[in-house]
């Protein structure tokens, strides 16, 4: 899986506010809080609110806060914003790949693969994140022999 940087920078903007203790964040102080581009991270940030995951305050007072609380924000939820479904096959969904003859099963890896991809980012919350104290799954899968491997 490649997690993009739109993904990457909605979640380290997220995380910087979700440390804030719901006070308004300016988007200046988020890109430099995480050393991301300015322009990019304002168009990200228009995407999340968009997607009612922050709300914005214009003027000399204004910023950014969570909508909700960091404990009912997933990753899963943020990569969604951002980029679309966890796991496509050119662009469409699994289930909607059809093969043939010896690659006749190859939509069953797929679907296997997204069912594990939810299984994480699904229970991983920013709060969990913020916090460091991750899930049972993360922490028994970062812990795997090859984990920190590169193949």
């Amino acid at each position: 899986m490649q997690i993009s940087a739109r993904a990457d920078y909605a979640l380290r903007a997220l995380l910087t506010l979700a440390a804030s203790d719901g006070n308004l964040v300016k988007g200046e102080t988020l890109a430099s809080a995480q050393d991301l581009p300015l322009r990019f991270l304002e168009n990200i940030l228009t995407d999340l609110r968009r997607s009612g995951l922050v709300q914005s305050r214009r003027g000399a007072d204004g910023g950014y806060q969570l909508c909700r609380p960091a404990e009912e924000i997933t990753i899963a939820t943020v990569i969604r914003a951002t980029d679309g479904p966890l796991a496509s096959v050119r662009g469409r969904p699994p289930e909607n790949a059809h093969y043939e003859g010896a690659a006749k099963h190859l939509q069953d890896v797929w679907i296997a693969v997204r069912v594990n991809l939810r299984r994480v980012l699904e229970s991983v919350t920013l709060a969990d994140v913020a916090s460091g104290k991750l899930p049972d799954i993360v922490c028994e899968l970062r812990e795997e022999p090859d984990a920190w491997s590169t193949r």
